[in-house]
């Protein structure tokens, strides 16, 4: 994996906004590996995500902070330089379906997802072997004999001591109380098995069957305080037919619910995502 700089800005949209930062670039001698621009036409904002090599650039990381905040003041930028190298930290919490769990581990296994998972964190026991088989520390949170409120109690103590950078919800069948959203906002994913915004909440699949639609779905959003409605990353469907019963469906959509996800987490790993209100650019 070549070595980066991942220079990502949001900010109102401007003349002479792009050859400002062109100019700052190319008086540090920096190659740009991969450059992304947009700009929302209603709401007047730009967005613009560049990959620049570490190898010609003649700044540091903090050097490179420093010398360009002054030009993001100008321009009233909100930004974030990252570093490449440094991998994130990321929990993933499930339940007893798991097929996303199983996804994402194999992805970080083999090196597709650039991070680490240093815990995961399950409500049903079973879930313990396939963190065994990866060597990932497992956490088992009893929620039938804790209670809601004292487990997730738990589950934000457990993110704290970990460190955790980003928490995936690989179905997780919980729902993340208020000031946990709150106090995680754009660092929590989760993947919900419909295409959003049609059938959100419980049992999506056999409400798509009710309603005899002819595509399924599933939807990676990051998660907000409003049940699936967070701004969403990625989504992915399937065609289906009249002859397809509810328990098709769940097979089917499983197809569609690890791709999302996957793509999703890759996403965001890579500073890919920017939220805008409750949308998204994303400079896949």
């Amino acid at each position: 994996m070549h070595h980066t700089f991942r220079l990502i800005i949001d900010c109102p949209d401007q003349v002479g906004l792009v050859a400002g930062v062109s100019q700052f670039l190319a008086d540090h001698n920096a190659s740009i590996l991969e450059a992304s621009h947009h700009t929302d036409l209603q709401t007047g904002r730009f967005f613009m995500r560049h990959e620049i090599s570490t190898d010609s650039i003649n700044l540091s990381y903090d050097r490179f902070i420093e010398a360009f905040t002054p030009l993001a003041n100008h321009f009233q930028m909100e930004w974030k330089l990252t570093d490449s190298s440094k991998k994130q930290r990321v929990a993933l919490l499930a339940s007893l379906e798991s097929h996303c769990l199983v996804d994402i581990l194999h992805r970080w296994h083999t090196g597709e997802l650039h991070c680490d998972i240093p815990c995961i964190i399950g409500n049903h026991p079973q879930l313990k072997q396939f963190a065994d088989w990866y060597k990932v520390p497992f956490h088992w949170v009893d929620f039938k004999t804790l209670g809601k409120e004292t487990a997730f109690k738990q589950i934000e103590v457990l993110l704290e001591e970990y460190k955790i950078d980003l928490t995936v919800l690989a179905r997780f069948m919980q729902i993340l109380p208020d000031h946990l959203c709150k106090k995680l906002a754009g660092k929590v994913i989760n993947i919900h098995h419909s295409f959003l915004p049609s059938f959100a909440g419980a049992k999506p699949y056999q409400q798509a069957y009710e309603r005899g639609v002819k595509l399924i779905g599933a939807t990676c959003h990051y998660v907000t305080s409003d049940l699936d409605e967070g701004p969403i990353i990625e989504q992915s469907v399937k065609r289906i037919s009249h002859s397809d019963s509810a328990n098709d469906m769940v097979r089917k959509g499983k197809d569609c619910e690890v791709n999302a996800l996957a793509h999703g987490v890759r996403y965001h790993l890579e500073d890919r995502v920017i939220i805008h209100r409750n949308k998204t650019v994303v400079f896949a």
